[in-house]
């Protein structure tokens, strides 16, 4: 099993998961950031 896994990241499947963690945690950011700071603002 891990021998397949490292395999499987040996690929260049393991730098797109990075690419895709980072570009996930970027956009959870700015939802975060609209949602506090534009539509918790209008409600107040």
């Amino acid at each position: 099993m891990f021998k397949e896994f490292r395999d499987f990241a040996m690929r260049g499947n393991a730098l797109d998961l990075a690419i895709g963690v980072i570009i996930g945690g970027a956009f959870g950011k700015i939802v975060t950031s609209l949602v506090n700071n534009v539509i918790m603002s209008r409600l107040v």
